[in-house]
């Protein structure tokens, strides 16, 4: 009989905190059409993303406060204030991460984030992320989900096989591509429904 996973492999952004530029300029743009024209059209998703690959945030500032000279002021806090866009833990998640850190489950993370935003977020929550051996941030790495080789290259680094892990990201895209490398992958939904694949694969028990 085949063995089943025995490690977890988490997603960091909306899976254990959630995360949007506008829990940042929420706080910082009064007008709500401002805001949200702000957000879709300036601080896009698409150009935090190349934070995400590996891009310093020096460069991406300069280059979009050329594009959007107007809003220089609130373009350059993106970076130092980085932690104001994650909105606080997901409910019940952290509990899920003790409760397999104290059943003896090694637990991993693959994120993409910033090389530079990861180290100070990371700092601010020593009890949750001391809990994890190692967790591979696609920007030190230059390497981004879904592409497989981030997979492969933090499968090798944390000595799993692929059938080893259980692997949850609320990005079906990074689920999809990670299932093709056979790794049991849950899409992210809510604690209860991942507790409930835990417990059906061995992980954790029934409650």
């Amino acid at each position: 009989m085949a063995k089943g996973p025995s490690a977890v492999i988490f997603d960091i952004g909306n899976v254990l905190f959630s995360w949007h530029p506008r829990f940042l300029y929420e706080r910082l743009i009064e007008d709500d059409r401002a805001l949200s024209a702000f957000v879709d059209d300036v601080v896009t998703l698409d150009w935090h993303f190349q934070h995400d690959e590996g891009r310093d945030f020096a460069d991406t500032s300069a280059e979009l406060i050329a594009r959007f000279p107007e809003h220089a002021d609130l373009i350059a806090l993106w970076g130092p204030r980085f932690n104001d866009s994650i909105g606080g833990p997901i409910p019940g998640m952290f509990e899920i991460v003790e409760a397999l850190d104290a059943a003896g489950v090694p637990l991993f993370a693959i994120t993409n984030f910033s090389h530079e935003f990861f180290p100070p977020f990371r700092a601010a929550w020593p009890a949750l992320f001391d809990r994890f051996r190692d967790i591979v941030v696609s920007g030190a790495e230059r390497l981004v989900k879904p592409d497989p080789a981030i997979y492969a290259l933090a499968l090798e680094r944390f000595g799993l096989a692929a059938e080893d892990a259980v692997f949850v990201d609320d990005n079906l895209a990074n689920v999809e591509s990670a299932r093709a490398m056979g790794i049991d992958t849950v899409a992210f939904t809510d604690a209860a429904s991942f507790r409930a694949h835990l417990v059906a694969v061995g992980l954790l028990p029934a409650i």
